[in-house]
């Protein structure tokens, strides 16, 4: 077990004892680039918050050779064997884009594993928005010294944007939906997506609310893919307000 650990990047914030808060980052993030939030995530809700890199990602041990289409599914399953590594029976998960759709995953093959669902910009099929803007990024990796930037997140960032963005424009994706496997998922679920995301449209919030009834959304004004970063202290108390309002511990 403790081997498997040892191949990723774990990070603990806050203090022990109520249901923790396990983190799920973004198809080009790190626990580092979660930045300063789990730490004032964990300060407000007086919880445990526990993030890691994915393996590929951050100080995370290589990807594997077979990292493929079906990589969220698979995260699904990883999650779940670290949360058992860790000692974690049930998690409140918090998501983020690629995260999210982990997280709804990881709700749907493992529903013990999980108290709530806290999902920003998730995806439950493939918008062309999100092609378009992925295309662009990779004119953008070629135009200016975004690799370089990602470099402070990522051990190998070169890895991480050609594993992501191959996947994610890879004929074969435009197809995957996993609407259909998260019809047993009966969960609280809170909803986050900014107006100005470039990467998925509310369409995504609805699919979800539409199978999800126990679902709210919060949709933020002046806010890009990143709702944690752009609107901080609102998801900080949307995050509180939905948490308390499930009464969960």
């Amino acid at each position: 077990m403790a081997d498997a650990i040892n191949k990723f990047e774990i990070e603990h914030f806050g203090q022990a004892g109520r249901t923790p808060i396990v983190m799920l980052h973004e198809g080009l993030g790190s626990v580092a680039m979660w930045k300063d939030f789990p730490q004032k995530l964990a300060d407000e809700m007086e919880r445990h918050i526990i993030a890691w890199s994915r393996q590929g990602y951050g100080s995370s041990g290589d990807f594997d050779s077979d990292y493929g289409v079906d990589f969220m599914h698979r995260e699904a399953d990883v999650a779940d064997r670290l949360l058992s590594e860790l000692g974690i029976e049930r998690a409140h998960i918090f998501g983020h884009s690629d995260g999210a759709s982990i997280a709804l995953l990881l709700a749907a093959r493992y529903p013990n594993r999980v108290a709530t669902l806290t999902l920003e910009a998730p995806h439950v099929f493939v918008e062309q928005i999100c092609l378009n803007a992925i295309h662009d990024l990779k004119q953008d990796v070629c135009d200016n010294d975004m690799i370089e930037r990602m470099g402070k997140y990522h051990r190998d960032a070169g890895a991480v944007f050609r594993q992501w963005s191959k996947i994610w424009t890879d004929p074969s994706f435009e197809r995957w939906n996993i609407e259909a496997e998260l019809s047993d998922v009966d969960l609280p679920t809170l909803l986050i997506q900014g107006e100005d995301d470039a990467f998925g449209s509310f369409e995504q919030l609805d699919r979800v609310a539409t199978i999800i009834p126990d679902s709210r959304q919060l949709r933020l004004p002046q806010c890009d893919h990143s709702p944690h970063r752009d609107q901080q202290d609102e998801v900080l108390k949307a995050v509180a307000s939905f948490l308390k309002d499930c009464e969960h511990d």
